[in-house]
């Protein structure tokens, strides 16, 4: 389908780029784009990094330039939402406008901060980092000599921890699990991020959970289990994100932590794809899954984008991530979900090395610190599902790259 009317609902990166690969493609009907904030769509990433500390203004993490959006006829509808979905007459209702008629539509809503129902958490000074606003209050708090407390140590407070201390904020990390971004990367390497953030002055408080935010009026300080209280001048609340996947519900599309999708991003109404945060895809790798990164909104909104328009094509990404730290890069590809086996070539305790997670011997993700080719050569591998030896993956002089030779890569 090249002509007709396509709806992209969801202004972030997935909506923006799903729209340019449209037009790529040579789509080149009615095209409309939603979106709930005011600003164009702009890059997260850089919120918890240069953009917090300074070094990159918004027009530079700008996902388009506005003026592109018109050069391309793409109709935009920022600051609104949709008030209405009619599946039966296949529109989209807007709160100050006549319904929109569509052919196809892409739901691509994102996802919002995750705040904990304790007291206090609606102090001013208790923050989210999220939208750009959001940065913005952060970095005018972000005085230096200021004092930050931080609740979870995900990728988003590790980050945040990072550019706060180059600020010259002192800081300190509250975090529920044991070690930094367990859930994620496991013990080994969440043990390389403590030492990493210990080093560079963080003070840090594992396993422990908050149970309140403190102040009059403002918050004053952070109050933990045990009765031990941080003192705080503000607070930023990184405790994961929650899908904005509630559309699918009132749609009856199917809902289970996500929107449920096959593996073409299609919902059971063939017209209705989804992208980014809210798809929980069906990944002919992983299985069903649901991936809040970057270059999984960029990917999954190019692959639904093409095929709305026909192309049938599974969605197949192996899923790259990375996060810069200090000095530290780290990047991981595939799902780490059920390992039992980690296997490390160069040095944890360098801070140079690459891991490798197995589950019954198959490869399903790697991670890399300052060595990023490894996880690069690494992805192909782990869409092929190869049974690596343990004395490959630890060879430093071994080509990753030739776990699937150039013929089954090919086929």
């Amino acid at each position: 389908m090249t002509r007709g009317t396509f709806v992209v609902l969801g202004g972030g990166l997935a909506g923006a780029t799903a729209v340019a690969t449209l037009r790529n493609e040579g789509f080149d009907g009615r095209l409309v784009l939603i979106g709930a904030e005011h600003l164009p769509p702009y890059e997260r990433p850089p919120l918890s990094k240069g953009y917090l500390r300074g070094e990159q203004a918004a027009e530079r993490i700008a996902v388009r330039p506005e003026k592109w959006f018109g050069d391309q006829e793409i109709e935009t509808r920022f600051g609104e939402t949709a008030s209405a979905l009619d599946l039966g007459a296949g529109s989209v209702a807007l709160s100050d406008a006549d319904p929109i008629r569509f052919d196809a539509l892409l739901l691509a809503t994102g996802s919002r901060a995750r705040r904990p129902a304790i007291p206090g958490a609606d102090l001013s000074g208790v923050f989210d980092l999220r939208t750009l606003p959001d940065a913005d209050e952060i970095r005018a708090a972000a005085r230096q000599g200021a004092r930050a407390a931080l609740v979870g140590m995900g990728f988003i407070g590790a980050e945040l921890a990072a550019s706060l201390r180059s600020l010259g904020v002192e800081v300190t990390t509250i975090e529920h699990g044991k070690v930094p971004l367990r859930r994620a990367v496991g013990p080994e390497v969440g043990r390389v991020i403590e030492g990493l953030h210990r080093d560079h002055g963080v003070t840090m408080h594992l396993g422990r959970s908050v149970e309140g935010f403190d102040g009059a009026g403002r918050l004053e300080a952070v109050l933990l289990d045990e009765n031990e209280r941080v003192e705080a001048d503000f607070a930023v609340v990184g405790i994961g994100a929650v899908p904005n996947a509630e559309i699918g519900a009132d749609l009856g599309l199917g809902v289970d932590r996500g929107i449920l999708v096959d593996a073409q991003l299609r919902t059971i109404d063939p017209r209705i794809y989804v992208a980014g945060d809210i798809a929980s895809h069906d990944h002919p790798v992983f299985g069903r899954i649901r991936v809040e990164h970057f270059d999984n909104a960029l990917r999954s909104a190019e692959a639904a984008a093409r095929n709305m328009l026909g192309a049938g094509e599974p969605y197949s990404d192996p899923h790259w991530f990375w996060s810069d730290q200090y000095d530290m890069n780290l990047q991981l590809a595939g799902i780490t979900t059920g390992y039992d086996d980690f296997v490390v070539r160069g040095s944890l305790e360098e801070r140079s090395f690459a891991g490798f997670y197995l589950r019954d011997g198959v490869l399903i993700a790697a991670v890399s610190v300052n060595r990023a080719h490894d996880v690069r050569r690494s992805m192909r591998p782990i869409g092929r599902r190869v049974r690596p030896e343990r004395s490959q993956l630890e060879d430093p002089e071994f080509d990753l790259r030739t776990l699937v030779p150039k013929r089954a890569d090919r086929g």
